[in-house]
């Protein structure tokens, strides 16, 4: 019988026996992320974010999970830095995207907070957009918490874009023109130039 990604996840854990895991970088961990699935070295049990939106001034660098496990008021403090800033209408951000966030700001070497374009959208905010532009999608995984516009201080627009392609965790769209890349936890696929 085929041991499943919930199997494996709900498997009870010695914090000694994750550690090692961790250290000797033998345990991989598949996250299935829509109709893509993500394969990654095991995550440390302490992941820690920094955002700054540009449209607020807000900033904001926390720990959303330690030893293992989510800290509930560092996922309050992320659902309200990535809200959507047009309304002021906070939801919850796919814990998903997170990880994909944690291990692109790893990949290139960088603990600078993320820039945020747009995060959240609010079903309102997106048809706004979608009338003004035919780049925004309808049915905008924006709406859903599962996407996120960014570009990383002291790291080329190109260096992002091609770290997050390597990571093959979702939907990547570059901008250019923007300055700005796309990401989302959707399937895989890539657009924008």
């Amino acid at each position: 019988m085929t041991e499943t990604n919930r199997d494996v996840l709900a498997r009870p854990r010695t914090r000694r026996g994750f550690l090692r895991n961790l250290t000797a970088g033998a345990a991989t961990l598949t996250l299935a992320s829509g109709a893509a699935a993500w394969a990654r070295p095991l995550l440390p049990p302490k992941r820690a974010l920094a955002f700054r939106s540009p449209h607020t001034g807000e900033e904001l660098r926390t720990a959303y999970v330690r030893e293992g496990e989510t800290v509930p008021v560092a996922l309050r403090q992320i659902n309200y830095i990535l809200r959507d800033w047009r309304t002021g209408e906070a939801h919850r951000i796919d814990l998903r995207l997170l990880d994909v966030l944690y291990a692109l700001g790893r990949e290139l070497d960088s603990t600078a907070p993320f820039e945020v374009i747009s995060a959240y959208r609010s079903p309102k905010t997106n048809a706004q957009l979608a009338a003004k532009s035919n780049g925004v999608a309808k049915r905008s995984m924006h709406m859903r918490g599962m996407a996120i516009d960014i570009h990383l201080p002291g790291r080329r627009l190109e260096d992002l874009h091609r770290a997050a392609l390597g990571l093959k965790a979702g939907g990547v769209g570059l901008y250019s023109r923007s300055g700005f890349l796309h990401i989302d936890t959707g399937r895989v696929r890539r657009w924008g130039s």
